[in-house]
């Protein structure tokens, strides 16, 4: 039993190690690119950025108006037509926790599990031997620009998400309940610090770090079997999560500790 928890914890930490070095190697990468694969390395970000920021904002849009939605509905049959307690409460909900956690979420639904399956598939089929063969690193080009392109897309798409969900739910409230729009605003302003503005690009800008460096490295952990393709990213999607959830209650203990 011991023994066994002992290799878990092992393998564990050597994974996290793993990730890691894989995000620092990205930042070193991303400065060597200056010099040499601008344009090739530039494509591929672009790609990455579209893929999963730009085609995830759909999804983004919607989550964001009927959460909202359901907070404001939550507080009014609570408290009644409140705007000011009712924008401290979404501050305090959504951009806080839940825009960075469920924007996190979709981004690896969608865009961990095409990466891990994308460089999978790239390895069994060679591809990625032949990108070596011909002199091209491997980090610079495959893993860094996807790196940079999932946190760019998670960090753009959490504000999106935040200023979303205000909008959107305001517009809907004061239709339906008529909450009175300074009030809204007071309250939203009230509660919105520059405190609440850094935590949430510090868990933004970590999810994002996180989730594609650890979907990168399963992906590239495939050996030369087909079967090991979902396999890997169904293990980038649990860790991711795992990661994320960890990460943001670490990150919001000592936001706790550092503003209170």
């Amino acid at each position: 039993m011991l023994a066994t928890l002992g290799r878990w914890t092992i393998t564990r930490f050597g994974f996290f190690a793993e990730i890691i070095l894989t995000i620092v190697q990205a930042f070193r990468d991303y400065f060597a690119s200056f010099r040499q694969g601008r344009a090739a390395i530039r494509m591929v970000f672009l790609k990455q950025v579209y893929f999963s920021g730009l085609e995830g904002s759909g999804i983004i849009v919607s989550i964001a108006v009927i959460l909202g939605t359901v907070i404001i509905a939550q507080v009014v049959s609570l408290v009644g037509d409140n705007g000011s307690l009712t924008g401290k409460i979404l501050v305090w909900v959504v951009l806080r926790e839940l825009a960075p956690l469920l924007t996190a979420v979709i981004v690896i639904a969608r865009s961990g599990t095409a990466i891990a399956a994308e460089l999978g598939t790239m390895k069994i089929n060679g591809e990625i031997d032949a990108i070596e063969t011909l002199g091209i690193p491997t980090r610079s080009y495959l893993i860094m620009p996807r790196i940079l392109g999932v946190t760019t897309s998670v960090v753009v798409l959490t504000l999106y998400f935040v200023l979303t969900a205000f909008i959107g739910s305001f517009l809907i409230a004061s239709i339906g309940w008529h909450l009175p729009y300074d009030q809204f605003i007071q309250g939203i302003l009230s509660s919105l610090g520059i405190e609440e503005v850094l935590v949430l690009f510090i868990k933004s800008l970590f999810f994002g770090l996180f989730v594609s460096s650890t979907c990168c490295c399963y992906g590239l952990s495939v050996g030369r079997s087909v079967t090991e393709i979902p396999q890997a990213a169904t293990r980038a999607v649990m860790t991711s999560l795992i990661t994320v959830f960890v990460l943001d209650g670490v990150i919001t203990y000592l936001s706790s500790l550092r503003f209170s």
